[in-house]
């Protein structure tokens, strides 16, 4: 678990701190499978240093997680990753990275609670992994939108194609997205809001 956010110093760090000009602050979860790079994209779009509780892989995953197509991943996410973005003077985004292998995601309840949305990592090169995640997020009411990682070297497909083969509405965003790249990253969480507002405006809360 990496505990360097953690300050020794009493109170929060000067660039923790909230901006005087926050008025909102919305919950928003990172999800997907395996290895899809949700802990890649929190870092690399998280304004504070984020924390996360990645491990050393060890032999008690062997034949439990699946490593076809990464298996040069030594650590993973055992807990969740935490992240935040203004998204402009008023607007905060918390991010809250799942862990990918299933024997964890019981602690996926805690993490959804209060989500006002999400955003779901695909990788081309294990497609299969997300079918389950997609689904737990409809059970839960969850709205979402698919950001398809571009990794070095990985299959490339018309997103006509990826749509029809995950089975995703037409009227859910999906598009590309370099969880390495923080303007990438950006993009995507600035999609996800202006699809809730879509989706607030066609759904009013009752007068």
């Amino acid at each position: 678990m990496d505990y360097r956010t953690f300050d020794t110093h009493a109170g929060p760090r000067t660039e923790d701190i909230l901006p005087a000009s926050t008025a909102a602050a919305v919950k928003v979860v990172i999800v997907g499978g395996f290895g899809v790079g949700k802990t890649t994209l929190v870092g690399a779009v998280s304004e504070i240093r984020p924390l996360t509780t990645e491990e050393t892989m060890t032999q008690a995953g062997v034949g439990v997680d699946d490593l076809a197509g990464i298996e040069h991943k030594t650590e993973t996410t055992v807990a969740m990753d935490f992240g935040r973005i203004s998204i402009n003077e008023q607007l905060v985004l918390y991010l809250f990275g799942t862990p990918g292998q299933e024997r964890f995601w019981f602690l996926w309840d805690g993490l959804f609670e209060g989500a006002l949305g999400a955003v779901v990592l695909l990788d081309t090169r294990r497609l299969e992994v997300s079918y389950d995640v997609m689904g737990l997020l409809e059970e839960r009411g969850v709205p979402f939108v698919v950001a398809v990682n571009t990794f070095p070297g990985s299959p490339v497909h018309a997103m006509s194609e990826l749509r029809a083969a995950m089975d995703l509405p037409d009227s859910v965003p999906m598009f590309t997205c370099d969880a390495r790249e923080r303007a990438s990253c950006r993009d995507a969480l600035m999609t996800l809001m202006r699809y809730l507002y879509t989706l607030t405006n066609e759904n009013p809360e009752p007068q």
